[in-house]
């Protein structure tokens, strides 16, 4: 691009401020973000599926007592059917699911998030906590949901 000379001097912070605007503007609007409520005795996402892609999972505690966790599973397996040991709990490591990425002590009231990479396929979504004090598996209390990425 030629210009006088006048206007030369200014072109260049206008070519850096625009380009930094299409960056900016190119970023916000990648990946889909899902919110998610965990609280007694359920994981809630919101939308329940997704393209695959980037995804964002706001994570949002609402209790009313217990500190959970969010762990991202992708398995053909129905959420009812993990593998768990004695506890209850699921076995992160078991055959037919591969855990993707988690967040571990969301306590009551408070918001993470978690961003992954997610190909289309089968997903549950899960608190994986075990409180000995309670003897309480949040997974067997029903703290799992299906999770759908699409192509």
């Amino acid at each position: 691009m030629h210009l006088p000379a006048h206007l030369s001097k200014l072109a260049g912070p206008f070519i850096v401020i625009s380009t930094a605007s299409l960056l900016l503007a190119g970023c916000s609007s990648s990946g889909t973000t899902v919110d998610v409520t965990l609280q007694e005795w359920a994981v809630l996402p919101d939308p329940g599926s997704v393209a695959a892609g980037e995804v964002t999972f706001t994570i949002t505690n609402d209790g009313p007592e217990d500190v959970h966790e969010f762990v991202v599973i992708q398995t053909d397996l129905d959420p009812a059917d993990l593998p768990t040991d004695e506890t209850g709990a699921v076995s992160e490591d078991g055959e037919g699911m591969t855990v993707i990425d988690e967040v571990e002590d969301v306590a009551v009231g408070a918001t993470e998030e978690l961003t992954v990479s997610l190909e289309a396929g089968n997903y549950v979504l899960i608190c994986n906590i075990y409180s000995a004090d309670e003897d309480e598996a949040h997974y067997a209390m029903g703290m799992r949901v299906a999770f759908t990425v699409t192509e």
